[in-house]
């Protein structure tokens, strides 16, 4: 069946697979945040937030690139946290209040195909790692455009290409490598779906940005060890989480076996693990 054929399902899949995941994002929060943390500060620096303004963040999951943006809306400022999974939007709610900073978020469920704002209400809106996986970005980017004032920003990132992604590559690699899963389809939603640069540039303009500048952000993901990386996937990639409950305890091993050996490039001598990645990153204005 394609993605056309039956959009509401796949939409439905995602929402439930994002659901049963954020216990894990969760409880990895802080070390992924660490990490990404220069994605983050890219992007907020992109949108120029001042006091006053209210800036929205989309498909936000633990929220916290918008949270970082929120310090810099006082006073008078808001941010609106957004989600469409509502346990992902509990875990930025709660780190919200941990922050401090209730008085001004509002977090609430919301799909980023159809945004439940009024037009021209936002001065930026934020979505790291949000648009590559829906079923219809260009409507997204097109609702996004919407609801920003006029000269309003959009910040955003994806993924690059998978060959620089090995962190983030490996599972579903691996998987269809042993035969345990099926190849993503062209034109399918996913972390690489956004990955070349002239198809983002040209997305972002038929949704009626303008000023568009891309660049890319190299991050590096650190563990103590190759099992410190294997349960941080098992907890944040649903493909590989998903994957492990349907194989035997053969296959299982199996799996993790060609896991390592994977990585194997990337641990040092004492055994840490340090991973390469790197995201495109955009903006561009209403």
């Amino acid at each position: 069946m394609s993605l056309e054929d039956d959009v509401a399902e796949f939409r439905a899949a995602s929402r439930d697979m994002w659901e049963e995941g954020a216990a894990g994002w969760s409880a990895r929060r802080a070390a992924f945040q660490a990490a990404t943390a220069p994605v983050s500060a890219w992007m907020v620096d992109a949108i120029e937030a001042q006091p006053g303004q209210t800036v929205l963040e989309l498909a936000a999951g633990a929220g916290d690139t918008g949270l970082l943006a929120a310090e810099l809306l006082r006073p008078g400022g808001k941010l609106i946290s957004t989600d469409g999974a509502e346990a992902m939007v509990a875990v930025a709610r709660e780190r919200a209040g941990e922050l401090g900073l209730m008085d001004m978020v509002e977090a609430r469920p919301m799909e980023a195909e159809w945004i439940d704002l009024e037009t021209a209400t936002v001065d930026a809106v934020l979505c790291r790692w949000g648009y590559m996986l829906l079923a219809d970005p260009e409507t997204a980017l097109r609702e996004t455009r919407r609801v920003l004032r006029m000269d309003g920003r959009v910040a955003l990132a994806v993924w690059d290409v998978r060959e620089v992604n090995p962190w983030l590559e490996t599972p579903s690699a691996i998987g269809v490598e042993l035969g345990f899963m099926e190849p993503t389809p062209p034109g399918r939603p996913g972390p690489f779906s956004l990955a070349d640069r002239e198809e983002l540039e040209d997305v972002i303009a038929t949704a009626g940005f303008q000023d568009i500048v891309i660049d890319s952000v190299d991050i590096s993901f650190a563990f103590p060890s190759l099992d410190e990386v294997w349960e941080t996937q098992l907890d944040m990639s649903p493909t590989l989480s998903g994957l492990t409950k349907k194989l035997t305890p053969a296959d299982h091993y199996r799996l993790r076996d060609a896991f390592d050996a994977r990585l194997g490039e990337y641990v040092g001598a004492d055994g840490s693990v340090a991973v390469p990645g790197r995201t495109l990153v955009a903006v561009a204005s209403a």
